[in-house]
C-alpha cells in the first residue's frame, strides 16, 4: 500500500503560481472532471487568501496518478504563518519548490526552503512562468543551486532535477525547448521517481502526530497529521498525549477522513504513512500525539512558536458605534475570539481587567490584521490598540523578541535603511552584494522596532525594496525607540466634513478624511506637521456675505485624502490611540474622546514620569 503513495510539500513565493499549479494537477489527474465548474485557485478557499494572493492556513489535496496516490500540502509562505510551516514538513518526504522563471528564488522562499532542507527532504524545482518573454530558466536555476548550496544542501539533496513549466498553460517539460503536448506527465513522473514512498510500518500501534487543527459545526475539532505507525480504524480507542508524556484524555476516533481530490471523504481505516483527518478528540491539539491506549512515549513534535505581539481587541464605544456593523457586544466578540483560538494554535487569547476587551496575542502585524479583517467582514465592530511586543523575565533581566531582517534593495538605496534599521535598534550581521545592482542586508532587530516600519520601507526603496522577517529568539532589553515625530489633528465637533474647513486645514498638515465624511470628537482626522496635538474644526462652513463672491465652494481643490489599510493604521498609532473598526470604515481616534479627560490624563502621565 505504502508503495504506491507520495507525500509531497508545494512551496513557492508569494505569485509565483503554486495555487495555479495545483489546479492543473488535479485537472490532468482526473480530480477534477473538464467540464466540472470549480473555482480558480481552488486552494486558496478564503476571500483574503484570494485578494491578497497569498497562502494563511495549510491545507492538502490528494490524487491519484497511474496507480499511485499523491498527497499534495501547500504551505503557507509568510513568516508570520510560520507556526504552520514546520509543523507541515514532518508530514511529507519530498518538497516541489516552484520558481517564477524571471524573478528567481525570492526571501520567503528561502524561508520554507530552509526548513525543509534541515529536515533533509529531497526537493524537486520546477522553473514556472517559462514562457514569459523576460523569463530565464536556466539562469535561475542556477540561482537555485546556489540557495541550496547557501543553506547548507547535502550531495543528494543538490543533485535536484529541474522541470521547466506554465502552470497557467498547463505543461512542464524537462528542457525548455521539447515540445509541450505531454501536460504534467513530466511532472507527475518526477514525483513518483524522485519522492521516496513512506517508510512506516503498519504492523506496529497506532501513533499519529497532530499537525493541524480546525473546527467543524458538525463534527467538532478535526486534527490533521500523518500516521507514522500501525493502522487507523473508526470508533477505535485512543489516547492523546502531550509533547512531554502527559496523558491528556483517552477517547474514540469517531470519523475518519481520507482526502481524495478536492474532497476529505469517510473512511473505515488508513494505514501507515497515509495523511489523515480524524475527529472526537476535544482536549488534543496541534503537536500532541494521538495512540494507541498501550503506547505512552509521544512522537517528537516542533514546539508551536511563542506569540511574538499583542493587540487589545475592545468594544467599539464611539459615537459613530453600530451604524454598520451588527455584531457590537463584548459576548458575541469573545465567543468570535474563543472559536478563533480553538483553529488557529498560533494566537493566545486573555480576558483583561477593563471590562469589554481582550489581549489577542500572535506571531505577527499580519497574522493579527487578517483576524481582524476576517471579523470586520463577518460584520463585528472593534477598537484595536496599538500592536505591543510582549516581553519576558529571566533572572531578573528583561528579555525582548528579537527578528532576522533580510533586506534586498539597489545599492543606492542601502544607506537610508541602515540608517532607518538604526534608529529602531537594528544591528547589521550581513551586507553583501546579490547582483544586479542590488545590496542583500541582514539585520537583528527588536519586534517592537519594526511595527510600522514596512511602509515607510517601501516609500525609502521607491518601492523596489523586499524585507522578510523571521523571529530569531529572545535578546535582553535594547532601551527606548523614538516614537511617531508627528502629532494629528483632532475634530472638536461632530457631524459631516466640509470641503471649505478641509481646505483651510491643509496648511496645518496631511488630511485623512474627504468633504461629506462623518466625524465626531476625538477623532483623528490628520497629521499635523509639528510634533504636537492639535484640535481642530473641520465641520466650519463658509460665512455668507450679501457681497457676490468670484470664487465659489465647488472651486475648492483639495489634496487627496491619505487613506489607511488596516496594518498601515495598527501601525501609525500611539499608545493613547485607537483604530475604529466597521464593516464598512478604518477611523482612527483618540482612546479618550473628551479633551478635557485628555489633558487631566497627560498631567497624570507627567506626574507619573516626572
Amino acid at each position: 500500500m505504502t508503495n504506491a503513495l507520495r507525500n509531497i510539500a508545494i512551496i513557492a513565493h508569494v505569485d509565483h503560481g503554486k495555487t495555479t499549479m495545483v489546479d492543473q494537477l488535479l485537472r490532468h489527474s482526473g480530480a477534477v472532471r473538464a467540464h466540472q465548474q470549480v473555482a480558480e485557485r481552488v486552494m486558496d478557499s478564503g476571500d483574503l487568501e484570494r485578494e491578497r494572493g497569498i497562502t494563511i492556513l495549510a491545507k492538502c489535496t490528494s490524487i491519484e496518478w497511474q496507480g499511485t496516490r499523491i498527497n499534495i500540502v501547500d504551505t503557507p509562505g509568510h513568516a508570520d504563518f510560520g507556526g504552520e510551516v514546520e509543523r507541515i514538513l514532518s508530514m511529507v518526504d519530498g518538497v516541489l519548490l516552484l520558481v517564477d522563471a524571471s524573478e528567481g528564488p525570492m526571501p520567503q522562499t528561502k524561508f520554507v526552503t530552509m526548513k525543509a532542507l534541515a529536515r533533509g527532504l529531497r526537493p524537486i524545482v520546477v522553473v514556472n512562468k517559462a514562457d514569459k518573454p523576460d523569463g530565464r530558466p536556466f539562469e535561475v536555476q542556477d540561482e537555485v543551486f546556489d540557495l541550496f548550496a547557501a543553506l547548507d544542501a547535502n550531495e543528494e539533496q543538490l543533485d535536484f532535477p529541474t522541470l521547466f513549466a506554465s502552470a497557467k498553460e498547463g505543461w512542464a517539460v524537462t528542457d525548455p525547448a521539447a515540445p509541450r503536448d505531454a501536460g504534467m506527465t513530466p511532472l507527475f513522473q518526477a514525483i513518483v521517481d524522485r519522492v521516496p514512498a513512506p517508510t512506516e510500518k503498519s504492523d506496529g500501534p497506532f501513533r499519529m502526530l497532530a499537525t493541524t487543527l480546525e473546527m467543524d459545526p458538525y463534527l467538532g475539532r478535526v486534527l490533521t497529521g500523518r500516521i507514522h505507525s500501525g493502522v487507523a480504524k473508526q470508533n477505535m480507542t485512543v489516547r492523546a498525549l502531550s509533547r512531554d508524556g502527559k496523558l491528556l484524555q483517552e477517547g474514540r476516533l469517531t470519523k475518519l477522513l481520507a482526502f481524495r481530490g478536492l474532497q476529505r471523504v469517510p473512511v473505515e481505516r488508513a494505514e501507515a504513512g497515509d495523511l489523515i483527518a480524524v475527529a472526537g478528540l476535544d482536549g488534543a491539539t496541534v503537536a500532541d500525539t494521538l495512540c494507541a491506549p498501550e503506547v505512552s512515549e509521544p512522537l517528537p513534535s516542533q514546539p508551536i512558536d511563542p506569540p511574538t505581539l499583542a493587540m487589545t481587541f475592545s468594544v467599539n464605544d464611539a459615537p459613530l458605534a453600530g451604524r454598520e456593523g451588527d455584531k457590537v457586544t463584548s459576548r458575541m466578540i469573545r465567543d468570535r475570539l474563543m472559536r478563533e483560538a480553538e483553529g488557529n494554535v498560533a494566537i493566545e487569547i486573555k480576558e483583561t481587567e477593563e471590562k469589554d476587551a481582550f489581549q489577542v496575542a500572535g506571531r505577527g502585524e499580519l497574522q493579527l490584521g487578517v483576524l481582524i479583517e476576517t471579523m470586520r467582514r463577518e460584520g463585528y465592530e472593534l477598537s484595536i490598540s496599538r500592536p505591543r511586543v510582549l516581553f519576558k523575565n529571566e533572572n531578573g533581566q528583561r528579555l525582548e523578541p528579537v527578528e532576522e531582517v533580510q533586506v534586498d534593495v539597489d545599492e543606492e538605496f542601502a544607506g537610508v535603511v541602515v540608517e532607518k534599521l538604526s534608529q529602531r535598534r537594528a544591528e547589521v550581521q550581513e551586507m553583501r552584494p546579490s547582483g544586479g545592482g542590488k545590496q542583500r542586508l541582514v539585520f537583528l532587530a527588536p519586534s517592537r522596532g519594526l511595527i510600522g516600519y514596512h511602509g515607510e520601507f517601501l516609500t525609502d526603496t521607491r518601492g523596489t525594496g523586499i524585507m522578510h522577517r523571521l523571529f530569531h529568539g529572545y535578546a535582553p532589553y535594547k532601551g527606548p525607540l523614538q516614537g511617531r515625530r508627528n502629532g494629528v489633528l483632532i475634530s472638536n465637533a461632530g457631524g459631516a466634513a466640509t470641503a471649505y474647513a478641509l481646505w483651510n486645514l491643509e496648511e496645518r498638515g496631511v488630511i485623512f478624511i474627504s468633504p461629506g465624511d462623518q466625524v465626531y470628537e476625538g477623532m483623528v482626522i490628520g497629521e499635523n506637521a509639528r510634533g504636537n496635538d492639535l484640535e481642530v474644526n473641520p465641520l466650519k462652513a463658509k460665512q455668507l456675505s450679501n457681497v457676490r463672491a468670484s470664487g465659489k465652494d465647488e472651486s475648492i481643490r483639495l489634496t487627496p485624502p491619505r487613506t489607511f489599510a488596516l496594518e498601515q493604521a495598527l501601525s501609525y498609532i500611539e499608545d493613547d490611540e485607537l483604530v475604529e473598526v466597521t464593516p464598512q470604515s478604518i477611523r482612527l481616534r483618540k482612546r479618550l474622546l473628551d479633551p478635557h479627560e485628555r489633558k487631566k490624563d497627560q498631567r497624570r502621565r507627567e506626574a507619573e514620569a516626572g
